[in-house]
Protein backbone atom coordinates (compact mmCIF):
# COMPACT_ATOMS: atom_id res chain seq x y z
CA UNK A 1 0.00 0.00 0.00
CA UNK A 2 2.88 2.20 0.78
CA UNK A 3 4.21 1.61 -2.79
CA UNK A 4 1.17 2.80 -4.18
CA UNK A 5 1.08 5.78 -2.12
CA UNK A 6 4.52 6.59 -3.00
CA UNK A 7 4.07 5.90 -6.40
CA UNK A 8 1.50 8.12 -7.02
CA UNK A 9 3.07 11.13 -5.30
CA UNK A 10 5.70 10.55 -7.69
CA UNK A 11 4.02 10.30 -10.45
CA UNK A 12 2.37 13.86 -9.33
CA UNK A 13 5.17 15.44 -9.47
CA UNK A 14 6.40 14.11 -12.80
CA UNK A 15 3.39 15.92 -14.27
CA UNK A 16 4.18 18.83 -12.68
CA UNK A 17 7.45 18.78 -14.25
CA UNK A 18 6.52 17.94 -17.42
CA UNK A 19 3.75 20.77 -17.44
CA UNK A 20 6.67 23.38 -16.36
CA UNK A 21 9.18 21.72 -19.10
CA UNK A 22 6.60 20.94 -22.12
CA UNK A 23 7.02 23.75 -24.19
CA UNK A 24 10.76 23.81 -23.71
CA UNK A 25 10.66 19.48 -24.11
CA UNK A 26 8.96 19.90 -27.30
CA UNK A 27 11.23 22.66 -29.18
CA UNK A 28 14.21 19.82 -27.55
CA UNK A 29 12.91 17.29 -29.26
CA UNK A 30 11.10 15.55 -26.15
CA UNK A 31 7.34 14.39 -27.16
CA UNK A 32 6.96 12.01 -24.23
CA UNK A 33 7.68 15.61 -22.19
CA UNK A 34 4.66 17.44 -24.59
CA UNK A 35 1.43 17.95 -22.03
CA UNK A 36 -0.65 16.79 -24.62
CA UNK A 37 0.39 13.56 -24.72
CA UNK A 38 0.33 12.93 -20.81
CA UNK A 39 -3.13 11.09 -20.44
CA UNK A 40 -2.06 8.04 -22.64
CA UNK A 41 0.89 7.95 -20.80
CA UNK A 42 -0.69 8.10 -17.68
CA UNK A 43 -3.53 5.17 -18.49
CA UNK A 44 -0.92 2.74 -20.30
CA UNK A 45 1.29 3.85 -16.99
CA UNK A 46 -1.71 2.65 -14.47
CA UNK A 47 -2.64 -0.74 -16.79
CA UNK A 48 1.12 -1.64 -16.50
CA UNK A 49 1.18 -0.68 -13.01
CA UNK A 50 -1.85 -2.69 -11.97
CA UNK A 51 -0.85 -5.21 -14.11
CA UNK A 52 2.63 -5.50 -12.39
CA UNK A 53 0.96 -4.97 -9.44
CA UNK A 54 -0.86 -8.06 -9.73
CA UNK A 55 1.78 -9.91 -11.13
CA UNK A 56 3.58 -8.99 -7.35
CA UNK A 57 1.26 -9.37 -5.03
CA UNK A 58 -0.13 -12.79 -6.46
CA UNK A 59 3.46 -14.44 -7.68
CA UNK A 60 6.63 -13.08 -6.42
CA UNK A 61 5.58 -11.68 -3.20
CA UNK A 62 4.06 -14.47 -1.71
CA UNK A 63 7.10 -16.47 -3.14
CA UNK A 64 9.59 -13.94 -1.49
CA UNK A 65 7.61 -14.30 1.98
CA UNK A 66 7.80 -17.97 1.35
CA UNK A 67 11.09 -18.17 1.29
CA UNK A 68 11.54 -15.75 3.83
CA UNK A 69 9.70 -17.68 5.95
CA UNK A 70 11.72 -21.09 5.56
CA UNK A 71 14.62 -19.28 5.78
CA UNK A 72 13.49 -18.04 9.88
CA UNK A 73 12.23 -21.25 10.37
CA UNK A 74 15.84 -23.05 9.25
CA UNK A 75 17.18 -20.15 11.27
CA UNK A 76 15.36 -20.98 14.19
CA UNK A 77 15.44 -24.87 13.75
CA UNK A 78 19.92 -24.32 13.85
CA UNK A 79 19.57 -21.64 16.73
CA UNK A 80 17.62 -24.67 18.39
CA UNK A 81 20.38 -27.57 17.25
CA UNK A 82 22.84 -24.78 18.64
CA UNK A 83 21.35 -24.58 21.86
CA UNK A 84 20.69 -28.34 22.24
CA UNK A 85 24.55 -28.90 21.31
CA UNK A 86 25.62 -26.31 23.77
CA UNK A 87 23.78 -27.48 26.54
CA UNK A 88 25.02 -31.55 25.46
CA UNK A 89 28.36 -29.74 24.74
CA UNK A 90 28.04 -28.05 28.63
CA UNK A 91 26.79 -31.82 29.94
CA UNK A 92 29.64 -33.46 28.56
CA UNK A 93 32.18 -30.59 29.98
CA UNK A 94 31.57 -31.50 33.05
CA UNK A 95 31.35 -35.14 32.95
CA UNK A 96 34.51 -34.83 31.60
CA UNK A 97 35.52 -32.31 34.81
CA UNK A 98 34.44 -34.68 36.38
CA UNK A 99 36.18 -37.82 34.99
CA UNK A 100 39.37 -35.91 35.16
CA UNK A 101 38.73 -35.29 38.76
CA UNK A 102 38.32 -38.65 39.43
CA UNK A 103 41.39 -39.65 37.59
CA UNK A 104 43.65 -37.31 39.40
CA UNK A 105 42.34 -38.56 42.65
CA UNK A 106 42.52 -42.35 41.85
CA UNK A 107 46.75 -41.27 40.77
CA UNK A 108 47.08 -39.21 43.59
CA UNK A 109 45.90 -42.43 46.06
CA UNK A 110 48.16 -44.52 43.43
CA UNK A 111 51.27 -43.25 44.36
CA UNK A 112 50.65 -42.44 47.51
CA UNK A 113 49.84 -46.13 47.63
CA UNK A 114 52.91 -46.78 45.77
CA UNK A 115 55.41 -44.24 48.06
CA UNK A 116 53.85 -46.48 50.59
CA UNK A 117 54.36 -49.79 49.82
CA UNK A 118 58.12 -48.77 48.72
CA UNK A 119 58.82 -46.81 51.73
CA UNK A 120 57.61 -50.21 53.86
CA UNK A 121 59.30 -52.25 51.58
CA UNK A 122 62.42 -50.38 52.38
CA UNK A 123 61.85 -50.56 56.26
CA UNK A 124 61.61 -54.34 56.61
CA UNK A 125 64.58 -54.39 54.12
CA UNK A 126 66.53 -51.98 56.28
CA UNK A 127 65.13 -54.28 59.66
CA UNK A 128 66.33 -57.38 57.72
CA UNK A 129 69.52 -56.44 57.08
CA UNK A 130 70.15 -54.74 60.83
CA UNK A 131 69.13 -58.08 62.44
CA UNK A 132 71.53 -60.08 59.07
CA UNK A 133 74.17 -57.73 60.51
CA UNK A 134 73.87 -57.84 64.06
CA UNK A 135 74.01 -61.47 63.83
CA UNK A 136 76.82 -61.01 61.54
CA UNK A 137 78.97 -58.96 64.27
CA UNK A 138 77.68 -61.10 66.68
CA UNK A 139 79.14 -64.22 64.81
CA UNK A 140 82.49 -61.85 64.25
CA UNK A 141 82.81 -60.97 67.89
CA UNK A 142 82.38 -64.43 69.06
CA UNK A 143 84.86 -65.60 66.31
CA UNK A 144 86.93 -62.82 67.34
CA UNK A 145 86.65 -64.03 71.01
CA UNK A 146 87.97 -67.49 69.90
CA UNK A 147 90.27 -66.22 68.22
CA UNK A 148 91.75 -64.15 71.05
CA UNK A 149 90.76 -67.08 73.16
CA UNK A 150 93.42 -69.06 70.90
CA UNK A 151 95.70 -65.94 70.45
CA UNK A 152 95.79 -65.79 74.36
CA UNK A 153 96.81 -69.51 74.92
CA UNK A 154 99.27 -69.43 71.70
CA UNK A 155 100.78 -66.28 73.15
CA UNK A 156 100.97 -67.95 76.63
CA UNK A 157 102.64 -70.97 75.27
CA UNK A 158 105.29 -68.22 73.27
CA UNK A 159 105.71 -66.18 76.62
CA UNK A 160 106.37 -69.02 78.63
CA UNK A 161 109.12 -70.25 75.92
CA UNK A 162 110.26 -66.90 75.39
CA UNK A 163 110.48 -66.46 79.86
CA UNK A 164 112.29 -69.71 79.83
CA UNK A 165 114.48 -68.83 77.48
CA UNK A 166 115.13 -64.69 78.81
CA UNK A 167 115.64 -66.82 82.93
CA UNK A 168 117.81 -68.94 81.33
CA UNK A 169 120.35 -66.19 79.56
CA UNK A 170 119.29 -63.99 82.25
CA UNK A 171 120.01 -66.31 85.53
CA UNK A 172 122.21 -68.88 83.73
CA UNK A 173 119.42 -71.42 85.09
CA UNK A 174 116.34 -73.04 83.45
CA UNK A 175 113.21 -72.68 85.02
CA UNK A 176 110.12 -75.12 85.09
CA UNK A 177 107.48 -75.30 82.06
CA UNK A 178 104.98 -74.73 84.96
CA UNK A 179 106.25 -72.10 86.62
CA UNK A 180 107.16 -70.06 83.59
CA UNK A 181 103.46 -70.75 82.73
CA UNK A 182 102.54 -69.63 86.35
CA UNK A 183 104.38 -66.27 86.15
CA UNK A 184 103.02 -65.68 82.64
CA UNK A 185 99.19 -65.96 83.65
CA UNK A 186 100.33 -63.76 86.47
CA UNK A 187 101.91 -61.03 84.68
CA UNK A 188 98.78 -61.35 82.06
CA UNK A 189 96.41 -61.04 84.53
CA UNK A 190 97.94 -57.60 86.37
CA UNK A 191 98.03 -56.45 82.57
CA UNK A 192 94.25 -56.94 82.26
Amino acid sequence: MRVIINSTFQLCGLVALATLYSSSAIAAGLPQLDFATFPPQLIWLVITFCVLMFFMTRFIIPKISEVLEERQHRIDDNLKRAENFQSSAEVAASAYERTLADAHAAAHKIVLDANKSISDNAAKKQDELSREMELEIKNAESRIMEEKKVAMQGINEVASEIALDIAEKVYGKRLSEQDAKKLVVEVIEENK
